[in-house]
């Protein structure tokens, strides 16, 4: 009887053995890929993320630029308004002065 209990006992290791050898390498696999969708998804993560930044950089550069350009804008403008005044100013004088040579002249002929 006690080598019969043995025996099935041995019997019994031997089926839990193969089970656990089988399950095992399924465990081992089910593990590995976990590991490696993991790590895809880390990678994934750093990629939106440097992606997230260099967007961030573009649109602070933008910014950047727009806000030169509409100082740019700004100072053109003033600077037209300028040279109209001072077209104007200088139209004004040549009108004056016309209108004193011709007087000159009316006054000469007369």
């Amino acid at each position: 009887m006690e080598n019969g209990l043995l025996v099935l006992g041995i019997i019994v290791m031997l089926f839990v053995c193969m089970y656990g050898f089988a399950y095992g390498s399924v465990a081992l696999e089910k593990l590995k890929y976990r590991k490696q969708a993991e790590e895809l998804e880390r990678i994934a993560a750093v990629k939106a993320a440097k992606r997230a930044e260099k967007q961030e950089a573009r649109d602070a550069k933008l910014e950047k630029l727009r806000k030169r350009s509409e100082q740019i804008r700004l100072e053109l403008n003033r600077l037209e308004k300028v040279n109209l005044h001072k077209t104007i100013d200088e139209h004004a004088i040549v009108e004056k002065m016309k209108g004193r040579i011709g007087t000159e002249q009316q006054q000469a002929a007369s």
